[in-house]
């Protein structure tokens, strides 16, 4: 019963990821503001946070019974590197994947209003992702996957990045878009990376944990980041490399 529970998730899983990883692309190349863009960043954002709520389920089945749930691995890996890599990675996932696409909907909500980003919800997620960066990157020690530490280590730092804008002060006119773009793609990277690399563990075990099973998505998925931010700036009117060297003196006064 427990088994085929968890192949249901599997499925739902799977469905809500392949419509957020379709969804994806639409506010990313199509005509921003537009109706499509607000109609389909709707889709995404909701298709992800189900996506994340599913990931997060899935591990605590794999915590609980790692070798239950994936008979398919036994014989090709040991208990503690299913539970790592199936449970603990995969419920740093799921929070950074619902963090990520949540706090990407609030920037765009509120826009300029940033205190209004600072609800008990919003903060708590930041928080929460930091603590399941910490338990993956101690687990991956524990089991030397370091891929669990790299992992680890984005989480860290999108719940830092996300909390200094939330509290930051003077921040610019179209630091909020930033921000927002930054999230829901790198909720896109998330879900895209799921599908690669924990997707490739059931076709062909030997690629799982390739490094280019996760550098393809992450890379793709930065690359249209920094595009979409220096644009943003530019049609501003504002010089990113000056905004960078002003940040730079601020800093260190």
């Amino acid at each position: 019963m427990e088994l085929v529970l968890f192949r249901c998730l599997i499925a739902a899983h799977i469905a809500a990821g392949a419509t957020g990883a379709v969804a994806f692309w639409v506010p990313v190349v199509g005509r921003k503001g537009s109706v499509n863009h607000r109609k389909w960043g709707r889709i995404f954002t909701r298709a992800v946070l189900l996506t994340g709520c599913l990931a997060i389920v899935m591990s605590l089945f794999t915590l609980y019974d790692p070798m239950g749930v994936h008979p398919h691995l036994a014989g090709r890996f040991d208990v503690p590197f299913v539970r790592g890599i199936f449970g603990w990675m995969m419920l740093h996932n799921g929070i950074l994947t619902i963090n990520l696409a949540w706090y990407g909907w609030l920037c765009v909500t509120n826009r300029r209003n940033v205190a209004a980003n600072r609800t008990w919800l919003n903060i708590g997620l930041q928080y929460v992702v930091m603590v399941a960066a910490v338990v993956c990157a101690w687990q991956g020690m524990k089991i030397g996957q370091l891929l669990m530490v790299a992992i680890a280590v984005v989480g860290m730092a999108t719940g830092i990045t996300n909390l200094l804008f939330i509290y930051g002060r003077n921040p610019s006119p179209v630091d909020w878009l930033k921000e927002h773009v930054k999230a829901l793609v790198g909720a896109g990277i998330s879900v895209y990376t799921a599908f690669l690399a924990f997707g490739s563990v059931r076709l062909i075990p030997s690629l799982a944990l390739q490094p280019a099973m996760w550098a393809v998505p992450l890379v793709i998925g930065l690359t249209i980041i920094i595009y979409h931010r220096f644009r943003i700036d530019l049609q501003a009117g504002l010089n990113p490399f000056r905004l960078i060297g002003r940040r730079g003196i601020t800093a260190s006064d």
